[in-house]
């Protein structure tokens, strides 16, 4: 027995199926859930959600939102969310370097408030997709020359 997980925005249902285990990033720290965890809402923060069914690993950038859990069911209310397979690294890296651009120059706090958080989405996008990468070049198999 499983859990059924479900990721949603406000824009798309991102995931939903059948998983042996979730780690999610809550507000006072990574939370592992199993089947029969007993039930509760958390506020999430920025960070990778990661399923796993066997010997797979689906991992997800989420930044906020909220996850009731319940026995056999897992629901991710995030504010925004993206598979790994979804996030163009050299984006993600672009972004990046706006942002500490931007908060070397010193902006006033509401700007300084955007490049923060700017900054903090990027690198949780970065570490989700560089994950993601690490995972497919371990899984080749070597090349007997």
């Amino acid at each position: 027995m499983g859990l059924q997980l479900s990721i949603v925005t406000p824009e798309r249902e991102l995931f939903t199926g059948e998983v042996d285990s979730v780690l999610a990033p809550g507000m006072d720290g990574e939370m592992g859930i199993l089947p029969r965890h007993a039930p509760l809402i958390a506020a999430l923060k920025e960070g990778v959600l990661i399923a796993r069914q066997g010997e797979e690993e689906m991992v997800f950038a989420v930044h906020g939102g909220y996850m009731q859990v319940l026995p056999d069911r897992v629901i991710v209310l995030a504010d925004v969310a993206e598979r790994a397979e979804e996030i163009d690294i050299e984006r993600a890296e672009a972004a990046r370097r706006r942002a500490e651009e931007l908060l070397k120059k010193e902006p006033p706090p509401e700007m300084r408030a955007e490049a923060i958080a700017a900054l903090r989405r990027s690198l949780v996008r970065l570490r989700v997709a560089r994950r993601r990468r690490y995972r497919i070049e371990s899984e080749r198999p070597e090349s007997s020359d």
